[in-house]
């Protein structure tokens, strides 16, 4: 097969998607050589176009440029992240880096960049709507951002930094899922099981039968299976075992030992920033954020965790005393904090997690999650069975306006297993926008995908998640929609391409409508009798929300801070020093950890997404809650006026216009943080 028949660029399959059981590990070197050589050409014709430069030939050919190179990316990709292996690996270890020196070329064409310069000096007179100017403006900073304005031994130092990043970034989280895949603790029927409720078991099973060792349960590093086990295993050896495995990721010593590459990452992008005139990594990429600078992020932390540890240690005191009562002759450790929180949910608010999960099943889940949708934005979404996903447990659904128009094409690939990463995403296999292109086709319409880790259920057997599972699918979907519902015209402007500490507010928003009562009466439903959620018990769960509120927020906004620490220059050190003095200057409690440990804190050592920018989720968090306080404030979580603000200016309006503005004309003012504070419990 040569390399222009490839089915990795032919998405001529229903949908418009590729035909995925054509595509083998094999096609991707190939295919990457094309597109490369493709876009290469496509640049240097830009760059050297004798006409002047316009809008058009310039900024508009530049967006159309590199579609087989998107192509073959964000199908290798999320090879690479949910169903990878040996070769794929050894591909991403080659294409990581090569990606980031393609980029940096481009960046640093002298007669491209002068073209875009050209526009940007005299772009008050070009007549531009506001989307172009915005589009205009964010190109020639990313191009300034990106070495563009240094000299030339600064350029090729800055492209140096950024392909080797990209390869330690590739090695960092590929140690960290050979450390999830390895590990497993196997146990026997019986007293190893006490505690562990029926759900669990059965997936433990069925996990132990996928790994060859049928009539064994198994306990696995994927959060689906670690985090029930540490909330109710009776057995405290066990849960010590667990949580100290979990916790090692990236740090057990050896060939998958991370130390060495966060200190060589760290390093190099202080270097990355200081080559642009920073003081530091954190004020390069706060920069062009909502938040600005480092001392923002760090007001707004810092005020969080003070209010958290001052929870957290009175949630400690409980969780002793409890213990105590129950014969636990020993201080609260890491290893104990969710099983006795689980225990002392169940006294104070009179329910388990185990009697909530019969109603929680992934499937009616699915169902709320495409109903507030529906509800709010009049989308529908329709399973195409007949559909080949990327993954046979990859689902396809096909998703239409309210005038019955398909608008998107949604791919959900729910379920863990070993040669998936860890964690929940959502990516885009295709951007929407309304250019022309080539084949004189009008605009694209953008094909979403969410990955998540569930435990996978034995055959005929339901997925029965925890409260925190559900807001994870709520979660990712609210990210989905920011990408389907996207309506702009230009692709690098199209759904989620906003500022790092915007992006999460469509996310974090959308799992408000999880916990609104008509939702949870309408779709929680018992698994096997189909019963709604008794009134009492959903009062229960409405009622607990904020219980162990201090323990969530010391540990996520413990690893907000220890990222700002590692990229607000000086020096570091040691990398497990410098973490331990970094939470010992916090005072963070013996008895937490961080959500995320430097060793495998894949959200800012596996790529630079979020470095310096893990704090995002809580800024995020501050919009959200003042935003759904605007339903609450109107007619209700379905107010179709607000509905309709929500969707223009929110979901549908990408990057085309500042994050401020976009805020400021969904809510009229800007938030403040309260309604977060009383969302998390902390006022």
């Amino acid at each position: 097969m040569t390399a222009t028949e490839s089915p990795i660029f032919a998405w001529t399959a229903p949908l418009g998607l590729p035909d995925f059981a054509r595509i083998d590990d094999a096609d991707f070197a190939p295919a990457f050589e094309e597109a490369f050589s493709e876009h290469d050409w496509e640049i240097l014709t830009i760059a050297d176009n004798d006409v002047e430069p316009t809008f058009a030939n310039t900024l508009e050919a530049l967006e159309l440029a590199g579609d087989k190179l998107s192509k073959v990316s964000s199908l290798f990709w999320n090879r690479a992240g949910t169903d990878t292996n040996e070769v794929i690996q050894a591909l991403e270890r080659d294409i990581a880096p090569r990606m980031s020196r393609h980029y940096s070329t481009i960046a640093m064409n002298k007669a491209l960049f002068d073209r875009v310069d050209n526009l940007y000096r005299k772009r008050t007179e070009l007549g531009l709507t506001a989307e172009q100017d915005r589009l205009l403006e964010r190109v020639w900073k990313s191009f300034i951002k990106s070495g563009a304005g240094l000299d030339a031994d600064g350029q090729k130092r800055f492209a140096e930094i950024g392909e080797i990043l990209a390869g330690l970034g590739a090695r960092f989280g590929q140690n960290v899922l050979a450390d999830e895949k390895e590990w497993i603790m196997l146990l026997d029927d019986g007293a190893d099981l006490e505690g562990l409720p029926e759900d669990l078991r059965a997936a433990m099973a069925a996990v132990a039968e996928d790994r060859g060792q049928p009539g064994k349960f198994a306990v696995t590093l994927s959060r689906s299976i670690i985090e029930p086990f540490l909330s109710s295993s009776a057995r405290r050896d066990l849960r010590e075992t667990a949580f100290k495995a979990w916790i090692a990721r990236g740090a057990k010593g050896g060939a998958t030992d991370n130390a060495a590459l966060i200190a060589e990452i760290i390093d190099l992008r202080t270097e990355k920033a200081r080559l642009l005139g920073y003081e530091s990594y954190a004020a390069y990429k706060l920069d062009d954020t909502m938040a600005k600078t480092p001392e923002a992020v760090e007001a707004l932390l810092g005020d969080v965790w003070a209010r958290a540890i001052e929870r957290a240690e009175a949630d400690r005191a409980d969780l002793a005393a409890l213990a105590a009562e129950t014969g636990g002759n020993h201080d609260i450790a890491a290893w104990d904090w969710r099983y006795y929180a689980e225990k002392l949910k169940a006294k104070r608010f009179d329910f388990s997690e185990a009697e909530l999960k019969p109603y929680l099943s992934l499937e009616k889940m699915i169902e709320a999650c495409f109903d507030v949708a529906h509800r709010l934005f009049g989308i529908t979404m329709t399973e195409r069975p007949d559909i080949r996903g990327p993954h046979a447990d990859a689902r396809v659904f096909e998703v239409t306006g309210a005038d019955g128009k398909q608008i998107a094409t949604f791919i959900a690939d729910y379920f863990a297993r070993p040669s998936k990463r860890s964690g929940a995403w959502m990516s885009g296999m295709r951007s929407q926008h309304k250019l022309t292109m080539p084949d004189g086709t009008k605009g694209e319409i953008p094909i979403i995908t969410n990955v998540m880790n569930f435990a996978k259920p034995a055959p005929g057997q339901a997925a029965l998640l925890s409260l925190t599972d559900a807001q994870t699918l709520f979660h990712e979907f609210g990210h989905a929609l920011h990408g389907m519902l996207s309506d702009v015209t230009y692709p690098s402007l199209s759904g989620t391409s906003v500022s790092r500490d915007f992006v999460e507010l469509p996310s974090q928003l959308y799992e408000h409508w999880l916990t609104v009562p008509e939702i949870l009466e309408k779709h929680a439903r018992h698994y096997r009798t189909n019963e709604p959620i008794p009134r009492a018990l959903l009062d229960k769960v409405l009622a607990a929300r904020t219980f162990n509120a201090g323990f969530a927020a010391v540990e996520f906004t413990a690893s907000a801070l220890v990222d700002m620490a590692w990229h607000a220059g000086g020096e570091k050190g040691e990398p497990a020093t410098f973490e331990a003095e970094t939470l010992k200057k916090l005072g963070m409690p013996e008895a937490i950890v961080m959500r995320h440990a430097s060793p495998h804190f894949l959200h800012v050592f596996s790529g630079e997404g979020y470095s310096a920018g893990y704090y995002s989720y809580m800024w995020s968090e501050v919009l959200d809650a003042d935003a759904f306080a605007a339903f609450e404030e109107a007619d209700g979580p379905f107010d179709p006026v607000i509905a309709e603000k929500l969707r223009t200016h929110i979901y549908s309006a990408g990057g085309s216009r500042d994050p401020a503005e976009l805020y400021q004309a969904f809510r009229g003012r800007m938030p403040d943080a309260t309604a977060m504070l009383e969302k998390r419990g902390l006022a």
